[in-house]
């Protein structure tokens, strides 16, 4: 790989990771407008395909959508560049965090910056739904199955729920017979290194990990850290917003024995949370903040070596199952059953997406001025050629200046 070639997209990815603020949800928008319609990237629908992919697989859909973006311009180490990219000022931004916590307390950081960085991230997320729908949805069958995801989505908020649709969707769209696969692609090599070697990490990190504990080595608690953020890597569907509570009940609620307490009060744990939240980047980059602050008690060298060993920890799982899987999935498509699949899957993903923008949009404060910046920025984006980075920037200024 001639890595000089792919500099203008690195630089892309770098603006990105400065600028996605919603969520996943919300990157889907932003990875819509810089990398399909400013770039071409990718076509919009290898953008859906992409998505409804990700939403299969455990780990930061997100993450492994732009992870996939690398991977189709460059392969495997163009797709890594461009992980480790999107990662690191979120990644930089959490471990900060964690040390400014550990060494001036848990006092509340009020500032007007982020007023706007919410209804902005529902904004994104609508364009992002409306765009894609006028992409996949595009009769009866597949109205029915975007409006059965959307409510569904919402009266059962359970991240369990994504890949159940998408299977009923995909089921669904099979029952008519009439469309027919006419992909002739070169079939893909499958990998099989990054399956062994996920599950040889698994196994690896879980044995090693009960050993330090109960011989009590000095550093158990980094290897503990990273099998816990492996498992949790490996088995977390739905995002960062779901991986929290788990987070929450091991770090915060759980004793490390009956005489020493929790690795974080539940003040500082909090304090990540809404964070996380008000900066750009994937929303599992919490993890570099709570594998910080669970090894704190080494000094700052011992919180680095948390932040790392938590953030490797939580992403490796996904990247090996994305990098495994998706040749699968591509040699997959020329069957009929799997290519007729697809549209469902696809509507299936829109229906999600409209929900994650009702639902976010409901968390919310009600005021009339985060009505207008939803408004404002679905305009700009539909109706406009503004970049999303420039978007972003003007919100943030506007809430600065307030």
């Amino acid at each position: 790989m001639k890595l000089y070639r792919h500099i203008p997209f690195l630089k892309a990815v770098f603006k990105y990771s400065l600028t996605a603020f919603g969520g996943p949800q919300g990157h889907i928008g932003m990875i819509m407008k810089t990398f399909v319609e400013k770039r071409n990237d990718i076509s919009k629908e290898e953008l859906m395909e992409f998505i409804a992919f990700c939403q299969m697989l455990p780990g930061p859909s997100s993450t492994q959508t732009i992870t996939l973006i690398g991977f189709k311009r460059g392969g495997t180490p163009l797709a890594l560049i461009t992980l480790l990219i999107w990662v690191l000022p979120a990644a930089f931004m959490m471990g900060t965090l964690s040390l400014l916590v550990t060494y001036f307390g848990t006092r509340e950081l009020q500032t007007n910056l982020f007023k706007f960085v919410q209804p902005m991230g529902v904004g994104f997320i609508i364009y992002a739904a409306y765009k894609s729908m006028l992409i996949s949805v595009k009769h009866v069958a597949t109205y029915i199955i975007m409006f059965t995801s959307l409510f569904v989505t919402i009266l059962l908020r359970s991240p369990w729920i994504f890949p159940i649709l998408i299977f009923l969707g995909g089921l669904v769209s099979n029952i008519s017979d009439k469309r027919i696969p006419t992909i002739q692609a070169q079939r893909k090599p499958i990998k099989w290194v990054n399956l062994w070697s996920f599950l040889a990490v698994f196994l690896i990190a879980g044995i090693l990990s009960e050993i330090a504990r109960i011989q009590q080595w000095q550093t158990a608690r980094f290897f503990n850290l990273f099998e816990n953020f492996f498992r949790f890597g490996s088995i977390v569907f739905g995002g960062g917003h779901a991986l929290i509570p788990m987070m929450y009940e091991q770090y915060v609620l759980r004793p490390i024995n009956l005489h020493i307490p929790p690795y974080m009060s539940n003040a500082e744990f909090l304090i990540g949370v809404g964070m996380i939240n008000a900066i750009p980047g994937p929303v599992f980059s919490i993890c570099t903040y709570v594998g910080a602050m669970s090894t704190r008690f080494v000094g700052i060298n011992g919180q680095l070596i948390g932040g790392i060993v938590a953030t490797v920890g939580v992403f490796l799982p996904s990247v090996l199952l994305l990098l495994f899987f998706f040749p699968i999935y591509q040699n997959l498509k020329k069957y009929a059953v799997i290519f007729r699949a697809l549209e469902g899957i696809h509507a299936v993903v829109v229906g999600i997406m409209w929900a994650s923008g009702y639902i976010l949009f409901l968390s919310v404060p009600f005021d009339w001025t985060n009505v207008v910046v939803v408004a404002i920025t679905v305009s700009i984006l539909i109706f406009t050629k503004i970049p999303a980075p420039l978007i972003v920037f003007a919100w943030l200024a506007l809430g600065a200046a307030m």
